[in-house]
């Protein structure tokens, strides 16, 4: 698979003293799907925040391919081809399955390009296969303000992958779904990846072993585990430290 790494190395992120990410290093391989759990305030969202560069580290070194992605800032990331979907998803009511995805295409933004945008037979195909992907085909033509919680998060999701991401990162997905959705939700991001790289911060660990892929587990802001959820489960720090309580 061709694409880009992640790549972060002793990643240190300080608020007023207190270290959000401590010395953190983490790479995904392009086209992996990888699984990041760990209790609250461990830094999960600090390092999606850096990643995206919403957040800038005070030490280490953050790398997406060859691009110090340190040096840039959000507008440039998210041009890069990496996307975030945050846990609560923003989607247009008003608007159809389809208009979102619609709206949310990549294409050419200034204003010149806009009057004159419409929608050929290729962006409507391209919003097809999205709808496909997201499991959303059947609903094209509901107003989004009518789909359940589950189908608004799936339908944000298309509304990323419209703008073909090489690195998606998602946050909480399957918090508030159904056990139905929540299947779903796992194949669904596993048919994802491969394509582009997939990195999930999660707390369900039924739904981390749906994924069936490796898993990170963070801690104070360091990586404390690695490996199949298995591993991570039966490691007696993981269980210290999140799953025991």
């Amino acid at each position: 698979m061709k694409g880009r790494s992640l790549y972060l190395d002793g990643v240190t992120v300080v608020f007023d003293g207190f270290r959000a990410l401590n010395n953190l290093s983490l790479v995904v391989e392009p086209g992996e799907l990888r699984a990041i759990i760990g209790p609250n305030g461990a830094g999960k969202t600090t390092m999606m925040d850096v990643i995206t560069g919403k957040t800038r580290p005070t030490s280490g070194t953050v790398r997406f391919g060859d691009m110090d992605l340190t040096r840039l800032d959000e507008p440039t990331i998210a041009n890069l081809g990496i996307g975030r979907k945050f846990q609560k998803p923003t989607v247009f009511d008003d608007l159809t399955v389809f208009e979102n995805i619609e709206l949310a295409l990549k294409a050419p933004r200034g204003p010149i390009a806009c009057i004159k945008w419409h929608l050929t037979g290729e962006a409507a195909d391209r919003i097809g296969q999205v709808m496909t992907e997201v499991g959303l085909v059947e609903r094209a033509h509901d107003p989004a303000g009518i789909l359940s919680h589950g189908q608004r998060q799936w339908l944000e999701i298309g509304m990323l992958l419209a703008q073909d991401p090489e690195l998606l990162l998602v946050d909480e997905p399957v918090a508030g779904m159904t056990d139905a959705e929540t299947e779903h939700t796992a194949a669904m991001l596993v048919g994802i990846a491969g394509k582009r790289s997939v990195v999930v911060v999660e707390h369900d660990l039924e739904f981390v072993r749906a994924l069936g892929r490796r898993v990170t587990v963070l801690h104070e802001g360091s990586v404390l585990s690695e490996g199949s959820i298995d591993h991570v489960q039966n490691d007696p720090r993981v269980i210290e430290v999140y799953l025991g309580r």
